[in-house]
């Protein structure tokens, strides 16, 4: 009686799996797009690498069916299918795919966009606007594809870790802070720019906040009148670039003055992705630096 009992039990528990596989989901984008399905997603097709990087990190990794080129990380990411890069989308590679979601951002092509969307292919569109939506994207992305648990755990561990990188990093000094993104023509971020944020709570303030652009240029002339304490340049692998030396002759430059010229990895900290925390560590660890000096 008892094995009847039992073997009943895991019948039911085996019914309710599959019904809750077949259930219908919604998550509401960065857009504040409602995006409905009628089942988790199991084919997703990412159009941005950050994008890539969140699926993975919502627990989808092995849902992702097609990549830009530049979807570099985690590793495994390059040996999906490539489905066009930051200038072109291959449209029919994409369509062969036959995803029943794709993760995109603003910019990618709106015509192309709006194709799939004609095609019946729901869009999620992921531009999260402060470091917090980051994890927030995590959730929704797991509730899309039906791994919220995984994507749950992976949230609540980014906001613990950017509680603690606040709680480190509260200086009563709070430093001028000029980040380069390039040098000629000259771009920084803005006031809205998640770095922007990152810089804030890393105990600095932003030079040019009061720009809404994302990446505005400014000119050198700006930058002089605005004094910064620390110049810090983004860079692929925080190679330290011979243009962020250029500033050297400016001598009279608070940062130069004070030798804070410094360099972090554009490839953590240019992607709204899980691993923007670790960019933001090197970012704190530069305006610590500074203020030691």
């Amino acid at each position: 009686m008892m094995a009847v009992i039992g073997v009943r039990a895991l019948s039911l528990v085996a019914l309710l799996a599959a019904a809750a596989a077949r259930a219908a989901v919604s998550a509401i984008d960065d857009e504040g797009a409602t995006v409905v399905l009628e089942k988790p997603a199991t084919r997703i097709v990412s159009l941005a690498p950050h994008a890539t990087e969140l699926l993975y990190a919502a627990g989808a990794g092995d849902r992702v069916v097609g990549v830009l080129t530049t979807s570099d990380w985690p590793p495994e990411a390059k040996a999906k299918p490539k489905v066009g890069d930051v200038h072109r989308l291959d449209m029919e590679r994409i369509v062969t795919l036959g995803p029943d979601l794709v993760v995109t951002w603003p910019y990618s092509s709106t015509g192309e966009v709006l194709a799939l969307r004609a095609r019946g292919v729901p869009v999620f569109i992921t531009n999260p606007t402060t470091i917090a939506g980051i994890a927030a994207d995590i959730e929704r992305l797991g509730t899309l594809a039906g791994t919220e648990g995984v994507a749950r755990a992976r949230a609540t561990a980014f906001r613990a870790k950017l509680e603690r990188l606040g709680e480190a990093h509260n200086a009563p000094r709070r430093l001028r802070v000029f980040y380069e993104i390039w040098n000629e023509p000259l771009y920084t971020v803005g006031g809205e720019h998640l770095i922007s944020e990152a810089i804030r709570i890393c105990g600095g303030e932003n030079v040019f906040a009061s720009l809404t652009l994302p990446a505005p240029g400014v000119s050198v002339e700006a930058v002089l009148a605005a004094r910064p304490d620390a110049i810090i340049a983004g860079t692929e692998g925080a190679v330290r670039p011979a243009w962020l030396d250029d500033w050297k002759r400016w001598t009279t430059l608070p940062a130069v003055a004070q030798g804070h010229l410094y360099t972090v990895d554009a490839n953590l900290l240019h992607r709204p992705g899980p691993r923007f925390l670790d960019g933001m560590e090197g970012l704190c660890a530069a305006l610590d630096a500074a203020r030691r000096h």
